[in-house]
Parts: C-alpha cells; structure tokens; sequence
C-alpha cells in the first residue's frame, strides 16, 4: 500500500496595520485616563474624610478631658474645648483649656458657681481667652494638604455663618465641662466675646474643603452628638 504524502502546511504571520496600532493605543489611553481620575478622585475623598475624622476626634477628646476634669495648669474642674476662626487661610484650629476666669455667681455665665470658694465651682466661660495668663493652649493643629474650611455655622433661632448666611460669625467655641457630656457652644460676631454676655447655640457645622474640589461636613448638637458625615451645612 503506498501511502500519500500531505501538502505542506504554510503559516503566514502578519504585522499590525496602522489603524490597528491607532485603536489599541487609543484604547489604552482612555483606560489609563479613566485609571487616572478614578484614583484622583479617590484620593480627594479620602484626604477630606480624614480631615474630617480628624477634627470630630480632637472634638470628642476635648469632651473626654472636660468630662473627665483633666487639671490644666493649677486650675481643677476645667472644661476643654476647640475655638474656630475666621481668618484667610482658614487652615488652623485651637485645642484649649478653658481655665479663665475664675469661678463666677454670674448667671449669665455658662456654668455659674452658688458658691465660687466650693471644690466643685469651675473656671472658665466658654471661650478662648489666648491672652497671656489666661487660658491654657493646649495646641494648635493645622489641617494638611491644602484642606481649608469652607464656613463655619451656628444655630440658634436661625443660621448664622462666617461666609454664608450674613457672614457676620467671627468664631466658634465648643466647650466641654463634667458632669455633663453636651457640649456648650458659642458663636460670636466680634472679635471678642463678652463672656457675662453669652448666647448658647444648639448646632454646630464645619464646612471643609479641598482645593483639588470636594466638600466635608461635621456637625455638632446641643446633644453631644458629633458627626463628620453630616450632609451639609445651611
């Protein structure tokens, strides 16, 4: 039996043509731009959420010192708190004991004392006095990568903000003192406040953001509640 020999298999290999090139490169262009915002935005969001954990958490460490009546200085029974200002950059916050001045019968005061010489009268009037001998720094923290804050908000029968809403609100202080875990909150339109003159808030709301764009909201209630995944401010 003879047997028949197979034709040789031939195999041709071919190049790319241009436009194939084209198209690939185009597709992987899209992709890596595609890649490239994604982890922009990415970053974005998770640099101000950060930011925003950051600051609700020195808030709520101001609340455990001023409820636990951490002694600053030579002053006992201080309340801590944190004091906003507006300013340009507005990138910097205070952290402070509220040690000045001293206890007071004053009811116009946020903690009147029945007896200012009791072991259990507290100093202070809930707002940052930075003057020499008054009250005690504690620090003064920067926020980083470029975050700033957008507005700074207080309620009480209405909203009153340092850019929106009037943009007459200069500074904000919220001021934890024991037994008490509510904060009490003070927003001022001067400068300065009068601290025989005070007005209780009862929401507070920090707008940050980043110069990438993006927005963060923390909010603080009359309740105690502090939040750094607040919808908005006003």
């Amino acid at each position: 039996m003879r047997c028949r020999a197979h034709p040789a298999l031939v195999f041709v290999s071919a190049g790319f043509t241009l436009i194939e090139m084209l198209v690939v490169l185009a597709i992987i262009g899209i992709i890596s731009l595609v890649v490239i915002t994604s982890q922009s935005n990415f970053n974005k969001t998770l640099l101000l959420a950060n930011t925003a954990y950051d600051v609700a958490l020195t808030i709520r460490s101001a609340e455990t010192y001023g409820i636990s009546s951490r002694v600053a200085g030579t002053s006992f029974n201080t309340g801590y708190g944190v004091h906003f200002e507006r300013q340009s950059p507005n990138n910097t916050f205070t952290f402070f004991a509220d040690s000045w001045p001293s206890p007071s019968s004053n009811p116009a005061r946020c903690h009147p004392a029945t007896d200012t010489g009791a072991p259990d009268a507290k100093p202070g009037n809930c707002v940052y006095d930075p003057q020499p001998n008054k009250d005690v720094l504690i620090t003064t923290y920067t926020l980083g990568n470029g975050v700033t804050f957008g507005d700074l908000c207080v309620y009480t029968n209405s909203w009153s903000c340092a850019t929106s809403h009037g943009s007459l609100l200069a500074s904000l202080d919220i001021v934890f003192i024991r037994p008490n875990p509510t904060p009490f909150m003070t927003g001022c339109t001067t400068g300065a406040c009068s601290y025989d003159a005070l007005v209780p808030v009862t929401q507070a709301c920090l707008k940050l953001v980043s110069p990438q764009g993006g927005e963060r909201f923390i909010s603080v209630d009359s309740s105690g509640e502090i939040r750094a995944t607040a919808a908005s401010c006003p």
